[in-house]
């Protein structure tokens, strides 16, 4: 019954009938005295717990013989909500009938990155299609694992400029071993065209080693030579550029799981959060993370898809670890390591 006392009812005692009637109505009045006597306020203290905090969860069942109070008006955020009255009024000329639909509530414009990432951007799709056999595309290829057939690529990766000339750039998360892993430049339709490199190291930052950091989701990769050649001395490779805008229109490359030769797009990228480059390229599934990014202006490569999502949840949305002073660290860590080898 609450936090209060019930009231105790008197010991009745056995007295003349004349004596008896006269003390009851005596008795009678000074209640009914008493009782009106008491505020509204009392009246309720009377007859109902006190409230410790607003935010109980569900009231007291009212006395019957408590007196009647006026609720309280509904907790509300809006500077709309009325008090909720304590009869309804008939409604006059002046006063207008209230409505029992509510207001609804404006349903917001979805965008294209609701569900993708924080934060709200302009998307404009590029367009993807095969990447045509340039001196560009020649220095991106596939990794294996195992025999180079078709279906055995699980990432993309690309030559990375060093004085060693044998370094590549992917994602941290692409792989853990070098074990039976190789790279095949331009690789198309089950053929290398430019020849097979085992790779024989990973570089990666600890931050990703230690605590798969995803704005350091990139490593530089060592290749052994073939046939006496290094990678970069048959195709080429992508200078490593670094502090670049996030706003810079870049090519996009990646070989698709499913598909058998490498995917081209071409769009301007944008900040997804200080340290996540993000590119709005349809058709980029798995498989194509590692692939690089290459600024059309410099020729530089300024990312690798990773990082948020690894990548991307979706096909349509690719993401890379921003490239500044880490990346530019790893590198110079590599290519010391690969000159010492």
């Amino acid at each position: 019954m609450g936090q209060h006392s019930r009231r105790t009812t008197p010991r009745r005692r056995f007295l003349a009938p004349t004596l008896f009637t006269a003390l009851s109505a005596l008795t009678v009045a000074a209640v009914v005295t008493g009782m009106h006597s008491l505020s509204p306020s009392e009246a309720t203290a009377a007859s109902s717990p006190t409230r410790t905090s607003p935010a109980a969860t569900a009231p007291a069942s009212p006395s019957a013989t408590a007196a009647p109070t006026t609720p309280a008006a509904p907790a509300s955020t809006s500077p709309l909500a009325e008090p909720t009255p304590s009869s309804t009024p008939t409604p006059t000329a002046d006063t207008p009938t209230p409505t029992l639909t509510p207001t609804p509530t404006p349903t917001p414009t979805p965008t294209a990155t609701a569900t993708k990432a924080p934060g709200t951007r302009t998307v404009n799709l590029g367009t993807t299609a095969a990447a045509p056999a340039t001196s560009e595309s020649s220095t991106v290829g596939a990794l294996f694992s195992g025999s180079v057939a078709a279906g055995n690529h699980f990432c993309t990766a690309s030559v990375v400029h060093s004085a060693t000339g044998n370094l590549l750039l992917t994602a941290a998360h692409c792989l853990t071993s070098t074990d039976g892993v190789v790279f095949v430049p331009g690789y198309r339709n089950g053929t290398a065209p430019y020849g097979t490199w085992q790779v024989t190291a990973i570089h990666t930052t600890t931050d990703w080693s230690q605590k798969g950091d995803v704005d350091e989701d990139f490593a530089i990769l060592e290749t052994a030579p073939s046939n006496g050649r290094k990678v970069e001395d048959v195709v080429g490779a992508n200078r490593l550029g670094t502090d670049e805008s996030f706003g810079a229109t870049v090519r996009l490359y990646g070989y698709p799981a499913d598909s058998e030769s490498p995917s081209l797009c071409t769009n301007a990228s944008d900040k997804q959060s200080t340290y996540q480059r993000v590119i709005d390229c349809p058709s980029y599934p798995a498989g194509t993370s590692g692939g690089p990014w290459i600024d059309t202006a410099t020729g530089d490569v300024v990312g690798a898809i990773g990082g948020y999502q690894q990548g991307g949840d979706t096909d349509d949305v690719s993401y890379s670890a921003y490239f500044d002073h880490t990346i530019a660290t790893l590198y110079s860590q590599a290519e010391a390591a690969a000159s010492a080898s």
